[in-house]
């Protein structure tokens, strides 16, 4: 099983940078997208020209903000929409796909803002977050993947000093979420393959920063402890462009 996961900043615009294409390229059996920007009716005309898959489309109250999709070549067995949060559920952030052996959740989670102005949101976020995926647990095993919009280690941020305590996506709160969700059985699989390896899913679009790779690793594929022998392989996408992320890939054993 190839699971593919991608912000792709925008839909719409991803579809016009050869998306479909790049799809195509990268084979996956089921692929998780961030910030559509989209509603519901426009991600599925946007992706009409994709063959051969389901689409699922979760889009935010908000217009051209947020949104989640997840697209597979096999239906999944249910579809759950949101973590049962009003607050949470109305930015589209989190669809829950059942398949046979495990769910598959992905996840955009909250920006903390400029000047930090929603981290605390952001924090009771990753609390009830993590409830979610615990009840989910109780089931069957669960694999999440998307932005998690923190970089967990100084490995993963290109500038660490400059943007600890001071950055959204890395202060201490935001790393402490991640934390608590891998302290509750998950792991973080990249690192699991290459705990050494420094390779980051996001750059800034201003000054350069991508050819310069000056960036960040935001994108994750967490799973349970459950799932450790199945896991095959994690992988970075960097070479593949169309948004400010990166694909972030988990290769799974059948």
């Amino acid at each position: 099983m190839r699971l593919v996961s991608w912000n792709v900043n925008g839909v719409r615009a991803a579809v016009r940078k050869d998306f479909v294409s790049t799809v195509a390229s990268m084979q996956p059996d089921v692929l998780c997208l961030q910030e559509t920007k989209a509603q519901d009716d426009q991600v599925l005309e946007a992706l009409q020209e994709l063959q051969g898959y389901e689409i699922h489309p979760y889009s935010a109250i908000r217009k051209g903000y947020s949104g989640t999709c997840v697209i597979s070549r096999k239906a999944p067995l249910s579809l759950r929409y949101g973590i049962g949060h009003e607050e949470h559920d109305q930015e589209g952030r989190v669809i829950t796909a059942e398949f046979t052996d495990y769910f598959l959740v992905t996840v955009y989670t909250p920006n903390a803002g400029a000047g930090l102005k929603r981290l605390e949101y952001r924090t009771q976020w990753d609390i009830d977050f993590l409830t979610h995926l615990r009840k989910l647990e109780e089931s069957k095993p669960v694999i999440v993947c998307g932005d998690l919009n923190v970089c967990h280690r100084e490995i993963d941020i290109a500038r660490p000093k400059a943007n600890y305590n001071k950055s959204p996506g890395y202060t201490q709160k935001e790393i402490d979420g991640l934390d608590r969700i891998i302290d509750a059985g998950f792991t973080d699989t990249f690192r699991h393959f290459y705990p050494d390896t420094v390779k980051y899913s996001w750059w800034s679009m201003r000054g350069g920063a991508r050819e310069k790779n000056v960036g960040w690793r935001l994108d994750y594929f967490l799973a349970s402890s459950a799932l450790h022998d199945r896991l095959s392989d994690a992988s970075i996408l960097n070479h593949i462009y169309g948004s400010d992320h990166c694909p972030v890939v988990l290769e799974l054993k059948k």
